[in-house]
């Protein structure tokens, strides 16, 4: 499962965000991998799933991909209850 964690600059944000999406999902034991990744080249990647700021997500949103808002990027607790719901819901 490829995740991308997107942010304005694909820098500090998302880099944040990816690390700590990475250990989620290692606890949730879901294959996967999270990456970051700016928001200009993130219209144009595929992935599984987007997660991010709810700003970002909202520019992102285009009906086809799926997007996970967070709102405190390093609030492991967040993170986890989101990747439960998003992406554990579905099966």
């Amino acid at each position: 499962m490829k995740i991308l964690a997107v942010c304005g600059n694909g820098l500090g944000t998302s880099f944040i965000l990816s690390m700590n999406v990475n250990k989620a999902l290692k606890v949730l034991n879901i294959d996967g991998e999270c990456k970051n990744m700016d928001l200009a080249s993130a219209k144009t990647e595929v992935a599984d799933y987007y997660i991010g700021t709810p700003e970002i997500m909202e520019q992102l949103q285009d009906g086809n991909k799926k997007t996970i808002s967070i709102i405190n990027m390093v609030s492991a607790d967040e993170i986890q209850k989101e990747l439960t719901s998003h992406i554990l819901g579905e099966k």
